[in-house]
């Protein structure tokens, strides 16, 4: 099948791969301009670029798709499907009707639950044990299309959103091919979501990651786990000091005040219903370590406040 491939992060590169392994012919790839990153500002190409390039496709990176200019190049590559993973741009209606078999886009949730751009984060976050794949049909509005196929993933209890992106990211691709072949032969039934319970995954930043030791021990571990390995779950001490958590347990308090310690071996505070394990931190200026390092640098005890 002749496909266009829409696509810009680490996410949607097994995607293209599995395509171009399957045979597919990609006329193009899209994906988002390059942009600075690091220290150095270093202008750095999206992963999708760099796959493409090196298969010698073709690379476009307009800034928007709204433009006549952009949907005129669309319709002269003449794709039979526009797959879109992980893209960052809505798709306006003109581009939606330019593949005579519509586009196809793979969403790493369990529509119509975590339409947005971090669903996987918030599905950890949210203390889900189910995450999954969807594939649909496109609509004008924010993962709102058909589904095509759908398929549940287990969260594991400790399991963060970075172990569980990388076992997300490879279903997803094997999931893409066997809708693609599907799709040309007839045999997908497209299913209207049930809009009624969908929920919405934000953009993550390092602000949201911010937690309170006045929450509950399930929010905090949540957390954690959600916001590990970007943008990295942090709290203040009573002292005024920032400190990340990267890795954290739910464990049993007496009532004590939240903040207290419990023990330092390993640091144990007590939070709105019970206490948290701070395995390992991040304190702000330093280096990350385990939490009782932490603790003997503070010379923290048993009932001192954190």
């Amino acid at each position: 099948m002749r496909i266009v491939f829409m696509g810009t992060p680490d996410f949607a590169v097994p995607s293209l791969q599995a395509l171009l392994d399957a045979g597919h012919e990609v006329a193009a790839v899209y994906t988002q301009p390059d942009k600075p990153q690091g220290r150095k500002q270093i202008l750095t190409a999206p992963p999708v670029k760099e796959l493409a390039l090196a298969h010698g496709i073709p690379v476009f990176q307009p800034d928007t798709l709204k433009k006549e200019e952009e949907q005129a190049r669309l319709r002269e590559l003449a794709p039979e499907v526009i797959i879109v993973v992980a893209y960052g741009k809505l798709l306006p209606k003109a581009v939606l009707g330019i593949p005579p078999r519509g586009c196809i886009n793979v969403h790493g949730s369990l529509l119509p639950r975590w339409r947005g751009a971090a669903p996987i984060q918030w599905a950890v976050i949210a203390g889900d044990e189910k995450a999954g794949v969807t594939t649909m049909l496109m609509a004008e509005g924010l993962d709102t299309g058909d589904v095509l196929v759908c398929e549940k993933i287990a969260i594991g209890p400790e399991e963060t959103s970075g172990e569980l992106f990388d076992r997300v990211t490879a279903v997803g691709a094997r999931v893409l091919c066997e809708a693609v072949p599907a799709m040309e032969a007839g045999t997908l039934q497209p299913q209207p979501q049930q809009h009624e319970n969908a929920t919405l995954a934000p953009m993550l930043d390092k602000e949201l990651a911010e937690f309170r030791l006045t929450d509950t021990a399930a929010h905090i571990h949540n957390w954690v786990r959600g916001m590990n390995p970007w943008p990295m779950a942090w709290f203040v001490t009573a002292g005024g000091k920032k400190v990340k958590v990267t890795e954290c347990r739910v464990a049993a308090s007496n009532g004590e005040a939240p903040g207290t310690v419990l023990s330092t071996k390993p640091l144990t505070v007590a939070c709105a219903d019970g206490a948290v394990q701070l395995l390992h931190v991040v304190p702000e200026g330093k280096k990350p370590m385990d939490g009782t390092s932490f603790a003997a640098g503070l010379r923290l005890k048993a009932g001192d406040t954190l």
